[in-house]
Parts: C-alpha cells; sequence; structure tokens
C-alpha cells in the first residue's frame, strides 16, 4: 500500500504517513533515518547536522548551561512510527528525533552527546517539570490544559486525528459511527479526550502500539490518534488494517516542543531554531530524511510565538 496515493490538496489529508521497515538509526533499513550525506547533507549524526562551534549565550540561561554541559537530555516517543521509534539500535529514528537534534546541534552537542529518553502521553509534562528531560519532541500537541504547566515552542509539524479500523470493517468512517463503542487510545491524550466526546468508550493504554492486539481480537472496533502514526501501523500491518473513511482526519494537531514553564529565553531560542530551519530548507530536508520517504513534504507551520 502506497500511502502517497491518498493524499489531497487538503493539509489534513497530505499528512498521511507510513512506516517501513524499523532497523537502527541511519541504516538502510530504516527510513525513519537519512545517512549523513543523503539529499546532500554532510556534517554529524545521521541528520547530517552542522554543530555550532562555542556557541555563546548568556550566562545563567539554560542554553549556557547545556552548551557548557556538552549533554542534553531529549524526550520522545519510542513506537511512533516515523517520527520517534525505537528500532533495533540503541537510539529512536524519525522526525521529532530529527527536529530535537537540530536544537541539540544548535547549542554545540553533536548527536551522540544527546541522551534520548522516553516520554510517553501520559508523563510528558511530569518529565520537563522535574528536569528528566530538558525538551520533549513527542507528537507533542500544543493546546491550553498543557499550556498551563510547561511552555510550547513550534508548531513544528501539523496532523490531525483519524481512526483505524480493521481492513473489512466498512461500518465504521468517523468519529460519530463510534458512539457507545470501544476504542483504543493512550491514557492522557489529546485524542483520548477528543473520541471521549462522540460518545465513545475509551480503553486507555500507555503506548499506541499495545492498541493493535486488541483491535485484531475483537476487544475494541477501532483505534484513534493522529493520522500520521495510524497511518505508519497500516502500513507496517498491511493487510491487517486500514484508516477509517479513507483517512479523513476531523481535528488539527499542532506539534510543538515542551520545555519548562516561563523559561522565555529557552523558548526564544527554540523558536529561532525553527524558524531558521523553515527558511533555509534544513526542516524540509530533516522532513524528507525520514517521513518523507513516504509523504511528500509539506509546507512549514506558522510558529505561535505566545
Amino acid at each position: 500500500m502506497k500511502l502517497k496515493q491518498l493524499a489531497t490538496a487538503a493539509t489534513a489529508a497530505v499528512l498521511l504517513a507510513a512506516l517501513t521497515a524499523c532497523g537502527a538509526p541511519g541504516s538502510a533499513s530504516n527510513p525513519n533515518a537519512g545517512s549523513p550525506t543523503e539529499g546532500g547533507a554532510t556534517g554529524d549524526g545521521p541528520y547530517g547536522l552542522e554543530i555550532a562551534e562555542n556557541p555563546e549565550f548568556e550566562a545563567g540561561t539554560t542554553m549556557a548551561t547545556l552548551a557548557e554541559a556538552g549533554t542534553i537530555t531529549i524526550g520522545t516517543k519510542f513506537d511512533q512510527p516515523l517520527f520517534g521509534l525505537l528500532g533495533t539500535g540503541d537510539k529512536p529514528a524519525g522526525f521529532d528525533v530529527a527536529i530535537g537534534s537540530l536544537v541539540a546541534s544548535k547549542l554545540g552537542i553533536p548527536y551522540d552527546s544527546i541522551k534520548w529518553t522516553e516520554t510517553p502521553s501520559n508523563i510528558r509534562e511530569t518529565a520537563i517539570q522535574n528536569g528528566d528531560a530538558s525538551l520533549v519532541v513527542a507528537t507533542y500537541t500544543i493546546n491550553d490544559k498543557r499550556k498551563a504547566l510547561i511552555d510550547f515552542a513550534g508548531p513544528y509539524f501539523v496532523a490531525g486525528q483519524a481512526i483505524m479500523v480493521l481492513a473489512d470493517n466498512n461500518d465504521i468512517n468517523g468519529p460519530e459511527d463510534l458512539a457507545g463503542k470501544p476504542v483504543c487510545s493512550v491514557e492522557g491524550s489529546t485524542p483520548a479526550a477528543k473520541i471521549a466526546e462522540y460518545g465513545a468508550q475509551v480503553v486507555a493504554t500507555d503506548v499506541y502500539s499495545n492498541c493493535l492486539d486488541p483491535l485484531r481480537n475483537g476487544q475494541v472496533v477501532a483505534v484513534t490518534t493522529d493520522n500520521v502514526i495510524l497511518s505508519g501501523f497500516v502500513d507496517q500491518n498491511e493487510p491487517e488494517f486500514k484508516l477509517a473513511g479513507d483517512g479523513v482526519t476531523f481535528t488539527e494537531e499542532p506539534y510543538g516542543i515542551g520545555l519548562k514553564k516561563d523559561d522565555q529565553a529557552f523558548r526564544d531560542f527554540v523558536n529561532d531554531t525553527l524558524e531558521e530551519a523553515f527558511e533555509d530548507g534544513t526542516w524540509a530536508r530533516l522532513f524528507e530524511q525520514t517521513a518523507g520517504k513516504v509523504l511528500p513534504v509539506p509546507t512549514p507551520p506558522t510558529l505561535d510565538r505566545y
């Protein structure tokens, strides 16, 4: 199944993605990562990023502290096709990982000095508040509830919520068809809260990959999350599943980079990094190296410097 064929001119539909084989970062079997020379890129790590040499920051800022330490801990997902997926190596790969690596590079921190920590949906705010991660780049939808607890830079990508069903299910075509029915999603996630508004009986789990067997054995009739994630599971498990309603989306999910509340200088720095990447083509190159293996490169979103 080639998910590119499902893309339309509508932005949400264009965001459909799929997962191919998941090897170690930078390997030929892992489309989530590009080689250092892929797409004309040269530089550090699998994404070919240039590392800032001796960057200077105002004393006492988060940037100065991290640059002096020479390392950063970044939270991401380990089970998200094309965005954050842990394959056979010891580091995850995907577009979220590439974006986190980009920020680190501007701090003078090379790829091999980044510590990646798994941050499922239900612990992302806690990881930031407790200092377990300096940044969280984890298919992390920006919303007001979360902004009360942490800050966001971005968005750096916009997805949309969709529904995945068994391949022979033609009865479910949209969220309105799920009223009173069991639907699997991740605890604490935006998709879980949204589908409950349609009257679905949410069966919560910790990671989306744990929804696959309940769908297979009939414990749930559907799985819901962002289209880019579900599309990866469809392709990975072909021909078991499909996107309901030809992949129709019913929300807009702006992905942001989470960081500690009220650290304005750090948030400005991350936003500046993203803006520069939007303008000089780095963002498009990183997308092409990862999710772009199966997905047309979209237009960069507009930053929300709230």
